[in-house]
C-alpha cells in the first residue's frame, strides 16, 4: 500500500507495540491533503491507527510526527479524551517517513450534514454541550504539569499567527485577493489582549472528533497537527467557522454537521464556554474573523499545491477548492468589518 511498507512496519509493530499479533491488515482511512491515517488490524482483531506525513511535497515545518505524538501522549494524561499514544518511529529506514501509532477509538466523525444523521436528534444538543466541555477542559490543562510548557512561545499568539500566515499567503497565493489583505490590516489594528495561555488545538471542531453516537459524547479529539500554545479564544472563534444555526446557506464548510439542525446555536456555544471557563467572550467575533482569514490562507496553500502538481495528478476538480478560499476571504472581511 502506498505510504505503508507492510513488511517493515510489521517488524516494527511486533518489536515496539505490546500484545500485537501478526499478520496485519491495513486500510487507508484518511489521506490526501493532510497526514495519512491507516487503520491496522492485527491477527487477533486488535485495531491500531498509524499516522504518517502525506506523500509528495510537504512544508519543512509541517507534519511533525514526533511533535504530534508528544502532544497526544501529554494530553492523554488529562481528562481530555484522546486516543492512547502507543509508539513513535523516527527511523526513515522503516517507512521512508516518521510515523506514530495510537489506539483505535470507536466513534463517528461528524464531518458533514449527512453524517449528522448518525447522531439521533435528541442527542445533538448534549453532543454540542460535551464538545464545549471538552474544549473548556483542554484550555484548563496545566501545560507545565503535563510537560508541554516549552511547546511554543506563550505570549503574542495573535501577532505571531498574523505574521506567520501573512508570510504564508505571500508565498502560496495564486492570485490577488484584496479582501484577505484588508482583513489582515484590520486584524493587526485591533489585536485584543490575550486571554491567558493554554493549549490551542488549532483545528477544533466536530470534524476532528470521534463522537459516541449512542451517548452524544466526544470519545476522542483527533488531528493535533496545528496544536500550539496561545490564546484559548482562538479555538472558540475557529469553532464558529464550522458552525451554523441550522441554515445550510449560512455554512461555508461542507465538513460542518450543524446545518442538519438540532445542535446548539453558536451563540449558545459561546455562552456555555464563557460560563465554564469564566473568560470574557465578548470579543469572540474578532477570533471568528481571524479564523476565517487564517483558514483561507491555509486553503490557498492546499489549492496551490494541487494546482502546481505537488500532490500528484488525482483528477480532482480544483474549482471548489479555489472558490472555498474566496468564500472564506469574503466571510472574514464581512466579520472584521462588523467589529465595533
Amino acid at each position: 500500500m502506498q505510504g505503508f511498507n507492510v513488511a517493515n512496519i510489521t517488524k516494527w509493530l511486533l518489536a515496539n507495540i505490546d500484545n500485537v499479533v501478526a499478520p496485519f491488515s491495513v486500510e487507508l482511512i484518511a489521506g490526501g491533503r493532510s497526514n495519512l491515517t491507516f487503520l491496522v488490524t492485527d491477527g487477533a482483531g486488535r485495531k491500531l491507527v498509524l499516522r504518517r506525513p502525506p506523500l509528495g511535497h510537504v512544508l519543512a515545518t509541517a507534519h511533525d510526527m514526533a511533535r504530534e505524538y508528544r502532544i497526544i501522549a501529554a494530553v492523554g494524561k488529562t481528562s481530555v479524551p484522546v486516543p492512547p499514544a502507543l509508539g513513535l518511529c523516527t527511523d526513515l529506514e522503516v517507512n521512508d517517513a516518521p510515523f506514530y501509532v495510537m489506539g483505535h477509538v470507536d466513534g463517528v466523525v461528524l464531518d458533514s450534514a449527512e453524517r449528522a444523521a448518525a447522531l439521533p436528534r435528541e442527542l445533538r444538543v448534549p453532543a454540542s454541550e460535551h464538545l464545549v466541555h471538552v474544549l473548556a477542559d483542554l484550555h484548563a490543562v496545566d501545560i507545565d504539569a503535563i510537560g508541554l510548557g516549552d511547546l511554543a512561545r506563550r505570549e503574542g499568539y495573535i501577532e505571531r499567527q498574523l505574521k506567520r500566515w501573512s508570510t504564508q499567503w505571500e508565498n502560496s497565493k495564486t492570485r490577488e485577493l484584496p479582501a484577505l489583505d484588508e482583513v489582515a490590516l484590520r486584524l493587526r489594528d485591533r489585536v485584543p489582549a490575550q486571554h491567558g495561555v493554554s493549549i490551542v488545538h488549532g483545528d477544533f471542531r466536530f470534524g476532528n472528533c470521534l463522537v459516541d453516537t449512542t451517548r452524544g459524547q466526544v470519545a476522542a479529539v483527533l488531528d493535533w497537527e496545528l496544536c500550539t500554545l496561545g490564546d484559548p479564544l482562538a479555538d472558540l472563534g475557529y469553532l464558529g467557522v464550522y458552525w451554523s444555526d441550522g441554515d445550510e446557506s449560512s455554512s461555508l464548510r461542507a465538513n460542518d454537521p450543524t446545518p442538519a439542525g438540532g445542535f446548539l446555536s453558536y451563540a449558545d456555544v459561546v455562552e456555555l464556554y464563557g460560563k465554564l471557563t469564566g473568560r470574557d467572550v465578548s470579543d469572540v467575533a474578532y477570533y471568528v474573523a481571524f479564523s476565517c482569514w487564517r483558514l483561507a490562507v491555509i486553503s490557498e496553500g492546499v489549492y496551490a499545491r494541487y494546482m502546481h502538481g505537488a500532490m500528484g495528478d488525482q483528477g480532482l476538480d480544483l474549482a471548489p477548492m479555489k472558490a472555498g478560499t474566496e468564500g472564506l476571504a469574503e466571510r472574514a472581511l464581512a466579520a472584521v468589518r462588523s467589529l465595533s
